[in-house]
């Protein structure tokens, strides 16, 4: 499993290293007929090669537009909305759940969205090794695995350091966003947001923020508001 280097904080000094624990367990699942298609038909078009070398964003799109980056798009049904309503912008998706990714591509096929590409590739990996500073006006993070239990807190994707990377990431004016239905990790995203000293709270009273309009409602807070859960929205600017 490849180690991980953040970039270089403000003094110019590179810290450690981002920790190789995944925040996700890797899961194959069964893919219908369907999915098998468009990984065979549709991904060469979509899909960008997980194995290459910095993305030039540019001319994967093939145009200068405003960036968003949504991080475990699960079955990208919230994210094909947001670039089937959005055409004048450009839309990333990444996600490693293959028959999720089979999903995404065919609503693509099925709506004509031509301005979202996806990488299925660990997002830190993404973060670190494919895209370049300064190169995004959104990141979304939606509903990522809360991790409950005390001893799985290290695995939650919301930890300083990827923070820090997500900041480097984002071009001055830039946001990024999560939402959960979790209550503590809810609190536990504001208190690690409100330490990175790269972003700023959009909320005025410096806890949470009104659900974004533009969001689609995914398929897990669905299931949340079935269960009786509210869902806490953040938004960190990047000044």
């Amino acid at each position: 499993m490849p180690r991980v280097t953040p970039p270089p904080d403000e003094t110019g000094t590179a810290p450690r290293p981002l920790r190789t624990v995944r925040s996700f367990v890797p899961r194959a699942g069964r893919m219908t007929r369907a999915q098998h298609r468009a990984w065979q038909d549709l991904w060469p078009r979509l899909g960008l090669d997980p194995a290459g070398s910095m993305l030039d964003l540019d001319a994967v799109f093939g145009r200068c537009a405003r960036r968003t980056v949504e991080i475990g798009f699960g079955n990208g049904e919230a994210l094909v909305a947001l670039a089937a309503a959005q055409p004048a912008e450009d839309f990333l998706g990444i996600e490693v759940h293959r028959p999720g990714v089979g999903h995404l591509m065919l609503r693509c096929e099925e709506l004509a969205v031509g301005n979202l590409r996806i990488v299925s590739q660990d997002a830190v990996d993404v973060l670190e090794q494919r895209l370049p500073p300064a190169c995004l006006d959104e990141v979304l993070l939606y509903f990522p695995d809360p991790w409950p239990k005390k001893r799985h807190h290290k695995r939650r994707i919301v930890q300083e350091r990827f923070v820090t990377l997500v900041a480097s990431r984002l071009r001055s004016g830039g946001v990024f966003r999560l939402a959960t239905d979790w209550q503590p990790y809810a609190e536990w995203m504001l208190e690690t947001l409100g330490r990175c000293p790269l972003l700023r709270n959009e909320s005025p009273d410096g806890t949470w923020s009104p659900r974004p309009p533009s969001r689609p409602p995914t398929r897990f807070e669905l299931r949340g508001q079935r269960l009786g859960h509210d869902v806490w929205d953040l938004a960190f600017r990047k000044p």
